[in-house]
């Protein structure tokens, strides 16, 4: 679909002013997220799994938007979105979250447990796919974010959307590739993404929308209608 002229006067480009004046707009890190933002950097590269701040403010917002008492995560990582969602949580509410590394977990532990959320938390290491295949089949789960590997993003979705009770919320993230999702010569992660974003928006089931957050975050709810 092309943007008409006055559609595209509305997409800010995001520079590093830009950028730095949206974050100062959100709720500002606590202690615990600035020292889990600093310990995760110290990884080096893969740092860049972890969600940004401003992300972490929206999914701790979305969770209490729906007052929800049933995340499931796909993707920990070193804890950030998780410490986020818990945060957002309705009293009584859990996080089950999955993920394949007890090191980069263990830094998250610590996160959790300073932050006072990890009794809020059920961490369940081992292959995310067997994790939530073996949920409950009922439609109980308020929240999922889904942050993992993108070749399975499609499967997960499949297994996860029947789990969602009406009017739930599943988001995923990293939609954009950089940038390079459109492309029709795409292979790799890129592929795999593209084929999702597909996926989701001919899914009847939901109502979504995308949006430009980090590497783009789709937002999809399930139909109360929704078979």
């Amino acid at each position: 679909m092309s943007q008409a002229p006055y559609e595209a006067m509305k997409n800010v480009p995001l520079t590093r002013e830009v950028y730095g004046y949206l974050l100062g707009q959100a709720e500002p890190p606590t202690a615990v997220q600035r020292w889990l933002a600093a310990r995760t950097r110290s990884l080096g590269p893969s740092a860049v799994m972890r969600v940004p701040h401003e992300q972490a403010v929206l999914l701790t917002l979305l969770a209490r938007l729906v007052d929800a008492r049933r995340v499931v995560e796909v993707g920990t990582f070193t804890g950030y979105s998780t410490l986020a969602l818990a945060t957002g949580l309705a009293p009584g509410g859990t996080v089950i979250t999955c993920d394949l590394s007890e090191e980069w977990t263990s830094i998250a532990r610590v996160a959790w447990r300073e932050a006072g959320v990890e009794d809020r938390i059920d961490l369940r290491l081992g292959p995310a796919l067997e994790t939530v295949a073996a949920l409950p089949a009922k439609s109980d789960i308020d929240l999922v974010f889904l942050d993992a590997d993108k070749p399975n993003y499609r499967r997960y979705w499949e297994l996860l959307v029947p789990r969602l009770r009406p009017g739930g919320l599943l988001i995923a993230d990293n939609v954009l590739q950089q940038g390079r999702v459109h492309r029709a010569d795409a292979t790799g992660n890129v592929l795999a993404v593209r084929e999702f974003n597909a996926r989701v928006r001919a899914d009847v089931r939901v109502e979504s929308v995308m949006l430009p957050v980090a590497d783009g975050l789709t937002v999809a709810r399930r139909r109360s209608d929704a078979g």
